[in-house]
């Protein structure tokens, strides 16, 4: 078992020895200091479960933050994680390799190239929309990555509820069009699920935002898309997953509207 498993085992350990399942930084870096694990930051970055030690797997805990500093080893692995569902489409899109794309794998990347390709645009929109040819004020707007410190409060299944004070969320990138809000998270490599609160926490952060007076007419949809980019046979395979919450202040209520792949078919440039 690697040092950061470790670690996350030993603070369990502790946790459930004093029957209280929050912990805090300072545990987590008195723990980090015994075991020999330097990276404070990372020990509770969890995105999927495979990362989970055993004793938490043969307990069916997870971790999940509060915010401040502040985290919780809570029940039910399968509502912290959600697995991804089968590929509904598959679509060859044509594509030329400019300088930048592909010069590396960070999530940043991924998303600039599913951008500029205007794979973002046709997943969500449609093709027969021409983004381009039309007056900027009616083309979807692009954000890029930002952080925010906010307060959200939720349920996590029945009966349990959430608090998070002053949360950092990470978004990796957001569009609107048309009263459409769609944020997006990406990974490179292909794990089996992923940590929900990825998704719901921006989601979250937004529909609060359209309760706004000055938003709640013009806010019509969230969407959270997860977007994961691998290569097969010397091809690169962009996969999208967009989701919903049925109930938007339990997140366990995570629903799939849909799935696509494109296939990055290269063409050659004359």
């Amino acid at each position: 078992m690697g040092k950061k498993r470790t670690a996350i085992a030993e603070i369990f350990k502790i946790c459930s020895e004093r029957n209280d399942y929050v912990f805090d930084n300072d545990l987590v870096k008195d723990v980090c200091g015994k075991v020999k694990f330097k990276n404070l930051f990372d020990v509770t970055k969890l995105d999927n479960d495979t990362l989970l030690p055993t004793i938490l797997k043969e307990n069916d805990y997870a971790v999940i933050h509060l915010g401040k500093g502040l985290h919780q080893f809570i029940k039910g692995i399968d509502k912290v994680y959600h697995s991804f569902e089968p590929i509904q489409t598959v679509i060859e899109w044509s594509y030329r390799r400019s300088i930048l794309n592909e010069y590396n794998t960070s999530e940043s990347n991924i998303l600039s190239v599913a951008n500029n390709q205007r794979i973002l645009h046709h997943f969500l929109f449609g093709e027969d929309k021409e983004f381009d040819n039309a007056d900027i004020s009616k083309r979807p707007k692009t954000y890029f990555p930002h952080r925010t410190k906010t307060n959200l409060e939720y349920f996590f299944g029945k009966g349990t509820k959430i608090s998070l004070t002053k949360m950092q969320i990470e978004i990796d990138l957001t569009i609107e069009y048309q009263g459409i809000i769609a944020i997006f998270e990406a990974k490179n490599g292909m794990p089996k699920n992923f940590s929900i609160y990825q998704l719901y926490h921006p989601f979250l952060y937004y529909y609060h935002a359209k309760q706004l007076p000055k938003m709640s007419d013009k806010v019509k949809e969230i969407i959270g898309v997860y977007v994961v980019r691998r290569v097969k046979n010397g091809t690169s395979l962009i996969s999208l997953w967009a989701y919903t919450f049925t109930d938007p202040f339990d997140i366990t209520s995570i629903k799939l509207l849909k799935s696509a792949q494109y296939n990055l078919q290269q063409e050659e440039i004359k």
